[in-house]
């Protein structure tokens, strides 16, 4: 029952060390930690979910985990939701959330979330930057005080 034990159990399935390569095993273990809120494992589960790896692929499973762990701080989570919300994937297309959680991993260091908040950039009014800099700004705060609810009507 401990997660952080059972997120190490799925990156040694995952990538085949101590034991058999076991994609299967791996989202078991990080789906045990994950329910218990542990942002590592919930990122990893749904990238698993998101490249279909021991479990059929489904977009609205990923961006499930990926949203639990991006709000929690968690700079590839939030990479990786810019990335559902850019393609439209698990989500409807939206350029506005896919900047803010770019926003959000760039601020973190992410160079590629750098690059990817300036190519949605381009198909964006100055009034759709200036929203989506905005909602980065509330997430940020969100997570610094541990709340949930980065999305919703802008």
């Amino acid at each position: 029952g401990y997660a952080s034990a059972q997120f190490n159990l799925g990156v040694m399935y995952a990538n085949g060390k101590g034991v058999p390569q076991d994609n299967k095993a791996a989202v078991k273990w990080f789906g045990l930690a994950a329910e218990q809120g542990d942002a590592d494992a919930q990122f990893k589960l749904g990238a698993m979910y998101s490249l279909g790896r021991g479990v059929p692929q489904d977009y609205k499973a990923a961006v499930k985990w990926f949203r639990l762990a991006a709000e929690q701080g968690d700079a590839g989570a939030q990479f990786s939701l810019g990335g559902m919300y850019w393609l439209g994937q698990g989500v409807p297309q939206d350029y506005i959330y896919a900047y803010m959680w770019f926003n959000l991993a760039a601020v973190s260091g992410d160079k590629d979330a750098t690059k990817n908040r300036g190519i949605v950039a381009k198909k964006m009014t100055p009034a759709q930057i200036s929203t989506a800099q905005r909602l980065a700004t509330e997430c940020a705060e969100k997570i610094r005080k541990k709340e949930k609810g980065c999305e919703g009507k802008y």
